[in-house]
């Protein structure tokens, strides 16, 4: 029997799935032929959903950007008959012989899905197709074959690290809570996924969330817990959506609640819906959102595998780290270890954003470069423009110029150039891109976001984002560039949590690498990348300008002024810098200085 999938993750829907699918189902039900209906979450290519695949005796077949017109042109032919369209317009294709192709098969050639191996494959709302790809194996043996003991030097050998950001050794961590004894300790999963341009997280809880819950009660046998909590931030609906239906389902099949696989141990989760604050995103922060509390980070020692949630011993893992797990405990440690570098083992997921031409998520082996990440399986940048920088790690990470694209992407090297790799969010910037104004939006994200609770992340990123804002409206003073190199150093030493640690790092990094533009922002009074309006001109190119008159029926200020078949001109005096001109030109002949 064919089947017939369709990616339903936010990406998906958002481009217009939903009536792809209710298309596909009336077609469906009124057909002669035996053919299967289906979803999944994203298979990574966002920037091509809607997506219709179509599975027909071991082969997959993928189309991308598909209407409800078009997928009655995939059934009638494909589904419902036996012809594939043309080959221009297969995204992605998987023989039973194991050939691959399609017009995207460099977006997938590179990649090692670990975490991602069952999104955009299974129905993430069925327990059966997660077990029928080998879910619940790893607990199986991890419950009726392993000690808590064996479960950690398991997790110790793969070499997994926190896939979180910080990169802290999985096992090592579990071994701490595992050692503290008490009545009670908890298993909790960070999905407070908070980054400007990261979807991670989202998309593994949208596309297999049993991963993840079979990760932590994989965690939970292996420290001696009973009950874990998984902190997932409320604007991811859906995500909340299949995870409720995934723990419903694991009860009702005894992989949750007591006795779990008639092996004596009892475990149980509870979903806490995070209520939008980035700092949350810090453990301790987290765990006072989850007991009731405003969310502000506590000083540590004490950790959190001696006292965490409700002062008991907890571990706390982010989605990807737990989504892991029981492909080590099934696949075993070497299997895992296999991948990646000496001292950063296995694989990692990152959300391509930005300029980029194949904007979606990927799962390569550590140790891939910056490169190969955006100019090959990114498909470089769009309309052929030119790469300059990555900002990795969001508001805590930092941006790498193209300079260095073939830095590798693991734990040692990218912190070396000054950023971190954070969670996985990778937002891709070219020639069009201001580095000052870059730092400015992320400083600003990051001071709104501050808790506090400490003097130097709450009034020193304050005043690092008055500085910013001075130099981005052409106000900049000759010494602004010192003044941001020290406040940041000092925010940087004495801010008690991660989020103030790390909020001046996109400043840093751009003063180290791009130090020209903040002169030429202080110094020369002008925007390189024309982005700073503050900071530019309009002007109509008469080589270029046709005279049909559309940017001044779009300029809302009336600036331009010109008669019809004529050049226009704009008068900068009045000019509000709202860029519609440019944007309304369809013969790029406005542009700015």
């Amino acid at each position: 029997m064919k089947k017939i999938v369709v990616g339903m993750g936010t990406c998906g829907l958002s481009a217009g799935a939903q009536g792809v699918y209710d298309k596909l189902r009336d077609l469906a039900a009124g057909a002669t032929g035996a053919c299967e209906l289906t979803i999944s979450g994203c298979i990574g290519m966002c920037y091509s959903e809607p997506t219709v695949e179509i599975r027909d005796n071991g082969s997959r077949v993928f189309y991308g950007n598909v209407t409800p017109q078009r997928a009655e042109k995939i059934f009638r032919s494909h589904a419902e008959g036996d012809e594939l369209l043309a080959e221009d317009e297969i995204i992605y294709l998987e023989k039973a012989n194991g050939t691959v192709g399609g017009t995207e098969a460099a977006f997938m050639a590179q990649q090692q899905r670990v975490v991602l191996r069952n999104c955009g494959t299974i129905n993430p709302e069925s327990i059966e197709d997660y077990e029928n790809a080998g879910g619940y194996r790893g607990l199986r043996k991890a419950l009726l074959e392993m000690t808590s003991e064996g479960i950690i030097q398991e997790m110790k050998d793969s070499g997994l690290r926190g896939r979180g950001g910080a990169g802290f050794p999985t096992g090592l961590k579990w071994s701490f809570t595992a050692g503290n004894e008490a009545d009670r300790k908890y298993v909790v999963c960070n999905a407070d996924e908070g980054d400007p341009g990261a979807f991670m997280d989202r998309s593994v809880l949208e596309g297999d969330p049993h991963s993840v819950i079979e990760g932590m009660i994989i965690c939970g046998r292996a420290i001696g817990s009973d009950f874990g909590y998984i902190y997932c931030r409320a604007e991811y609906p859906l995500a909340i959506h299949r995870l409720n239906l995934a723990i419903d389902a694991a009860r009702e099949k005894g992989y949750l609640g007591k006795n779990i696989l008639e092996s004596g141990f009892n475990f149980d989760l509870k979903i806490r819906q995070g209520a939008g604050a980035f700092v949350c995103g810090e453990e301790t922060a987290l765990f006072a959102s989850i007991e009731g509390k405003r969310g502000m980070p506590r000083i540590r020692p004490p950790f959190p595998a001696e006292k965490g949630l409700w002062q008991k011993p907890t571990n706390n893992n982010n989605v990807e780290t737990f989504a892991n797990v029981a492909w080590i405990i099934d696949r075993g440690a070497a299997a895992y270890a296999s991948f990646g570098t000496e001292k950063s083992r296995g694989t990692k997921v990152f959300a391509l954003a930005g300029k980029i031409s194949r904007g979606g998520l990927v799962e390569v082996p550590m140790g891939t470069s910056i490169s190969d990440l955006v100019l090959d399986i990114g498909g470089g940048i769009k309309k052929g423009g030119k790469f300059k920088a990555v900002q990795m790690g969001g508001p805590s990470g930092g941006c790498i110029p193209a300079a260095l694209g073939d830095t590798p992407v693991d734990f040692e090297n990218i912190p070396a150039t000054g950023a971190i790799m954070g969670s996985g969010g990778m937002v891709v910037l070219d020639e069009s891109s201001c580095m000052v104004e870059m730092a400015r939006f992320f400083l600003e994200f990051t001071q709104s976001e501050s808790c506090g609770k400490c003097t130097f992340c709450r009034i020193g990123t304050l005043r690092m984002l008055e500085i910013l804002e001075r130099i981005t409206n052409g106000e900049g003073q000759p010494d602004d560039i010192d003044k941001l190199a020290v406040l940041g150093a000092q925010i940087k030493e004495a801010s008690l949590c991660g989020l103030g640690q790390t909020a001046p790092n996109p400043v840093l990094t751009t003063l180290r690498y791009y130090r020209d533009e903040y002169r030429a922002h202080i110094e020369d009074k002008t925007c390189p990348a024309g982005v700073c309006s503050s900071l530019v001109d309009f002007h109509i190119d008469p080589e270029k300008c046709t005279g049909c008159g559309v940017c001044a029926k779009n300029c809302p200020v009336q600036a331009i002024s010109g008669e019809p078949k004529k050049v226009y001109v704009i008068d900068n005096s009045i000019c509000a810098k709202c860029d519609r001109c440019v944007t309304s030109c369809s013969f790029d002949a406005v542009y700015k200085r």
